[in-house]
């Protein structure tokens, strides 16, 4: 299941051998799996969306995607902290990345749309390396048509349900006020992790409130440990579809520093990935990874944090599957 080679059977084709092939060649895939278009079908499907035209202050994330499958190439195919295979108890396959429009937010926002959706036709799981998060409202429009409202469990500094920015409607930090008001969102069950750092009112956690969200902060981590933070998460999220939206600026910046919007006060990685764990068993129906910026980031440390973010993602998937 390490090695490439036809699918017999239904076995799952894995990345490319790293005993045969040195982990600096092979091919330029996400942890050097096959491409969507080298397997008969795929479970999950790894979408790049190379855009930051949504971004308030830096750029650079359009370039998120690459940066994350390069950063990608140490991962391994056992999981010891899930127990789990990741690409041997599914079909992982890297299905490219979508041509998004950059100079027309609402053609770009139609195209992730569309994308995602192609993707999505032959029953993958898609997650998706972003890229900045305006791109989250056009997956929850996608999501949305087959599984009606579902939970948005958001990991970032910021709460995104901010309402325009210079009157416009779509930017990175208005993705979840959008979905809100347009049903997309089961406002009983929906989850901000990491929230800190100013805010322009104090009507920004009442509207927050109003548009469905519940907050666990980055102190709370500090007052209530991992463990209390995956408790109260999973009591959320518990009794119907997920989907996770993660900003790698809930990371500190000490452990991300390539972003767009650094906040200080944030996760450690370690607990980032503690915390994604304890997703196993819930109804994940897709994810995305956004705003990892490469100009900003210093020897790949927030391009090695996301890539690993991802893997904790497939193997939450793989657990899920394996025990469907």
């Amino acid at each position: 299941m390490t090695e490439r080679g036809p699918q017999s059977g239904g076995a799952p084709i894995g990345p490319v051998d790293a005993t045969r092939v040195p982990r600096y060649g092979g091919p330029a895939t996400f942890a050097r799996l096959p491409r969507i278009d080298e397997v008969s079908r795929a479970d999950v499907a790894i979408l790049g969306v190379p855009f930051d035209s949504g971004v308030s202050y830096r750029p650079g994330a359009r370039f998120g995607p690459g940066h994350i499958r390069a950063a990608s190439k140490l991962l391994r195919p056992y999981n010891p902290a899930q127990d789990v295979f990741p690409f041997g108890a599914q079909q992982v396959a890297d299905a490219g990345d979508i041509g998004v429009n950059p100079f027309d937010l609402d053609q770009a926002i139609a195209d992730v749309d569309a994308g995602v959706t192609k993707v999505r036709a032959d029953g993958a799981t898609v997650l998706t390396l972003g890229g900045d998060h305006t791109i989250a409202l056009p997956i929850l429009r996608s999501l949305a048509r087959d599984h009606g409202p579902v939970a948005v469990l958001h990991f970032d500094a910021h709460l995104d349900t901010w309402d325009t920015y210079f009157g416009a409607p779509y930017t990175h930090g208005t993705p979840f006020r959008r979905a809100s008001e347009e049903g997309l969102l089961d406002l009983e069950r929906c989850l901000h992790m990491g929230i800190r750092g100013p805010l322009y009112a104090k009507s920004d956690l009442e509207d927050d409130t109003r548009l469905g969200f519940s907050i666990i902060r980055s102190d709370d981590y500090e007052t209530d440990g991992v463990s209390g933070a995956v408790e109260r998460m999973r009591k959320r999220l518990d009794g119907g579809p997920v989907y996770v939206s993660i900003d790698i600026d809930v990371l500190d910046p000490a452990h991300a520093p390539g972003t767009g919007t650094p906040e200080a006060g944030g996760l450690t990685s370690r607990e980032l990935l503690n915390t994604l764990r304890g997703l196993t068993g819930l109804n994940v129906v897709g994810a995305d990874i956004v705003e990892v910026s490469p100009p900003y980031d210093h020897a790949e440390i927030t391009g090695i944090a996301a890539s690993h973010v991802a893997y904790e993602l497939l193997s939450v998937l793989a657990a899920n599957s394996a025990s469907a």
